[in-house]
């Protein structure tokens, strides 16, 4: 299991607290100090089924100046200006062993991640 983090960020302390209090071991990614590549963020929002859009941080992607159309055409767009402004990307996201990847930001989907293990 990876899970991508802000360690200042209260819900990514949550998901990991409960992640240890499961006992499933995991891989931590700070993902501001290493940031996704185009690839990885294009994988992962496959694995989920969501666009880009759907997992930007809407005050941080105005303070980048992100402002794209929210459309197929410009996917990679968003894909390449979130790699660039990592901040922008939504957290904690989760990818369980299995391949199931989630934005972990409430209980339930945290809830049926662990259970994935």
């Amino acid at each position: 299991m990876e899970i991508w983090i802000n360690p200042a960020c209260s819900k990514c302390r949550v998901a990991t607290d409960e992640l240890d209090a499961a006992g499933i071991e995991y891989t931590v990614r700070r993902y501001l100090d290493d940031p996704p590549s185009v690839a990885e963020l294009r994988e992962v929002l496959d694995r989920m089924g969501l666009d880009p859009w759907h997992v930007a941080r809407t005050a941080e992607t105005r303070e980048a100046g992100i402002d794209l159309p929210r459309d197929a055409a410009h996917r990679e767009d968003w894909i390449a200006a979130m790699v660039a402004n990592p901040r922008t990307i939504q957290r904690p996201i989760v990818t369980a062993t299995d391949g199931t990847t989630v934005v972990a930001r409430d209980a339930e989907t945290l809830k049926a991640i662990v259970e994935r293990g």
